[in-house]
Order: structure tokens, then C-alpha cells, then sequence
């Protein structure tokens, strides 16, 4: 019995008009473009968010008072990582503005490196990576706890690694997501890292602001806070253009 292999793609559905392909590429992954759209086997190797860097990095903004803002954090012993978001909530803009990463280190210290970020007067909400629930030291104490010990105001994230993927994918896609260049230099490192292997696995190095980044989008912009009469707009010596 002999076999045959047919590849078809939307081109080859005569019933798909161009407006309903345009709808359904815009909603496609990219790294399963070329298998929807032309029917071309893929893995799924390569870039997660092939978008050029010119067209979401930006010289440094002014973060306005009416912008929500939060951080995603993920921890470990090897990594811990940060990124602060601010939304614009008239434009749906995400602005990341400024990250942090350390390793090897307690969580006090990393503790005291979020808080320098925030300012002495100002507390962002953060979400925090789910795994620090069952994470802890030798004497049990969660990673949660702790760093909720240390002041800081964290809710656990969703961990849900394709949609989350997807969400960060959309808005840098449609404009919606953009990255001040300068105190964003270890992120962008990374996002220029992060990619599928030949079976479509992520590669699981040098992830660590990327996983804090889907925090972020995924669950941090719903619980993102304005300034308020008592929270002033001091921050740190870092310039993130206010």
C-alpha cells in the first residue's frame, strides 16, 4: 500500500477570503505561521517573538502619575529576576521600564533591590513566580512567605507558559508593548536568547526576566496600582525619564 504526503495551506482553501487569512495570521503564533498559513511542517524551533527590536524599543518616556503599574518576579537560588511594568490604560500601552537580576542571593538582598526600585514612598504590587509556594529553605519557610516577610506586596501569578507567551506575543505584535532602552539592556539580552529548540521547547536558559515579563502581562496588570495623594512620585536616582 503506498502513501502519499499533501501539504495545503489557506491559499489552497478556496472558501477563505483575504480579510478572514489576514484575521487568522494576525491570531497565529509565529513560529506556526508558516504551517498554518502555507502548510509547511515546522517544529516550532527558532525566535519566540520575532519582532525587531526597532519596533518596540524606545529612548526612555515619562511614566505618568495616571499609569498602572507592577512587577513581575521570579525566583530561584541560581536567578532571581524582576521587570517593572506601567500601563497607560487609554492607549492599552505597556511600558517596561526597568529590571532586575541577581544571583545567588538571599532574599533579603533581593528584597532590598526591588524596594530601591520602587522608592522610598512608593510600593508596587507584585506577582510572584507560583513556584516560590512550594520553593523554601532548609527550614521550610516558603519563598513566598519570605519575601512577603520582607515587605513586599506580592500575589501569586498564572504560570500558564503559552498563553502567556501569546499575550506578550500580541502586544508586541499590534504596538502595544514597548521597552525603554538603557535600564532594559539585561532584558533585551535575553529576549534576543529566548527561542524554541528543534522539538519546539523553549530553552530553559537565560529565561529568567522572560518569565518575569509573562508574570507581568499574564497577571500583574490587574492588580497594577496609579499614584494616589499618598504615594509621591519619589523613586530612585535611576533615570526613567519622570
Amino acid at each position: 500500500m503506498s502513501k502519499s504526503i499533501v501539504m495545503a495551506g489557506w491559499n489552497d482553501a478556496v472558501h477563505l477570503g483575504e480579510e478572514e487569512k489576514k484575521e487568522m495570521l494576525a491570531a497565529c503564533e509565529p513560529h506556526l505561521r508558516r504551517a498554518r498559513s502555507e502548510g509547511v511542517p515546522s517544529l516550532g524551533s527558532g525566535a519566540i517573538f520575532p519582532v525587531p527590536e526597532s519596533e518596540f524599543v524606545i529612548d526612555p518616556v515619562q511614566i505618568r502619575p495616571w499609569f498602572h503599574r507592577c512587577y513581575g518576579l521570579d525566583v530561584g537560588w541560581n536567578y532571581t529576576a524582576a521587570v517593572w511594568g506601567a500601563l497607560d490604560k487609554e492607549t492599552d500601552i505597556l511600558y517596561l521600564y526597568d529590571c532586575y537580576k541577581r544571583e545567588k542571593a538571599e532574599p533579603e538582598i533581593h528584597s532590598a533591590a526591588i524596594k530601591l526600585r520602587d522608592g522610598k514612598n512608593t510600593q508596587w504590587p507584585g506577582v510572584i513566580d507560583p513556584a516560590a509556594r512550594g520553593r523554601g529553605q532548609a527550614d521550610g519557610t516558603q519563598l513566598l512567605q519570605l519575601y512577603r516577610k520582607q515587605g513586599l506586596k506580592l500575589r501569586v501569578a498564572d504560570n500558564s507558559v503559552d498563553p502567556g507567551i501569546y499575550r506578550i506575543w500580541s502586544r508586541l505584535s499590534t504596538g502595544r508593548l514597548k521597552v525603554v532602552r538603557g535600564p532594559m539592556t539585561q532584558w533585551l539580552e535575553e529576549y534576543r536568547m529566548y527561542r524554541r529548540d528543534q522539538n519546539g521547547k523553549i530553552v530553559k536558559t537565560h529565561d529568567h526576566l522572560m518569565d518575569a515579563t509573562r508574570y507581568l502581562v499574564s497577571s500583574g496588570l490587574t492588580h497594577a496600582l496609579r499614584l494616589t495623594p499618598q504615594r509621591t512620585l519619589q523613586t530612585s536616582s535611576r533615570n526613567y525619564g519622570f
